[in-house]
């Protein structure tokens, strides 16, 4: 079902045609972030960070669910990340046999912080720590000095689902195009985001519907799992922009592996703000 944007957005907010919009939310700007920050790893100083960022997804994933990329979706999903970042095969099988155990490394384990940034948008972090206690503290400063706070589990995860999402350019392909496509491979929804397509799946069905447009020679953007909010924050000038240098103070921390966020910005100031 093809749920125009505006709609999920204004009427999520006013409480009208809940059912509508329940479970497949506009994605708004948090998407319009994840191109953003996508375009930026190719052209600015990132990418030690990145390639940290994929080796402890890849490692966490191996160690959960075994060093077999074809039997382990995640692992599959990390390992094809890397391929796009040009990691290096060597380090990637490296990472995997830390996972294993194979080859012996440091243990990370995951955890997540939620909160509240700038104008009470709603905030869930992702981390992939050797040292719980140093990364909680550093977070919490993080949000500190954003006009943030860090709140109790379970403060603000219910306002977000566990979804499978796929940005495109528009020039990748029409929409009944797309929809022939992504329908079938199990895709929820289809969704005209401005200058990009946005795909929603079930999580389980993010790799086949992957792989079904990239064997229909489609090109993609972005392609992960992601928490996606059930109403969004409108966030404009000043606010705006202390939002954007939130979410990049996060990016910029070595544990952080996710952020996911409810606030809803101009993709044009999204853009301008963040140097994309």
């Amino acid at each position: 079902m093809f749920v125009p944007e505006t709609l999920c957005y204004d009427e999520a907010v006013s409480g009208k045609n809940e059912g509508l919009c329940e479970g497949v939310s506009s994605m708004s700007g948090h998407s319009k972030w994840a191109t953003i920050k996508h375009k930026k790893a190719a052209t600015d100083a990132k990418r030690g960070r990145i390639f940290t960022r994929v080796i402890k997804e890849i490692t966490v994933a191996a160690r959960h669910g075994g060093g077999d990329p074809e039997a382990n979706p995640r692992l599959r999903t990390a390992v094809l990340a890397a391929r796009a970042e040009n990691m290096p095969a060597d380090n990637i099988k490296k990472a995997i046999q830390r996972g294993t155990g194979e080859l012996p490394g440091l243990t990370i384990e995951e955890t997540s912080y939620e909160g509240y940034g700038p104008h009470g948008v709603a905030m869930l972090v992702e981390v992939a720590t050797d040292n719980k206690n140093r990364t909680v503290s550093e977070i919490r400063h993080i949000f500190g000095r954003f006009g943030g706070n860090m709140g109790e589990a379970g403060c603000v995860a219910w306002m977000f689902h566990k979804r499978g999402s796929i940005s495109l350019p528009k020039k990748s392909a029409t929409e009944d195009q797309l929809l022939n496509i992504v329908l079938d491979a199990g895709a929820e929804d289809l969704r005209d985001d401005g200058e990009q397509w946005e795909i929603v799946t079930p999580p389980e069905a993010l790799d086949s519907v992957a792989q079904a447009l990239k064997k229909a020679g489609v090109e993609v953007a972005t392609s992960a799992v992601t928490m996606l909010p059930q109403t969004y924050v409108k966030l404009e000038g000043k606010t705006a922009e202390q939002m954007i240098k939130f979410m990049d103070a996060l990016e910029e921390h070595e544990d952080v592996q996710n952020i996911y966020s409810n606030f809803d910005i101009d993709a044009r100031v999204l853009e301008q703000v963040s140097g994309g």
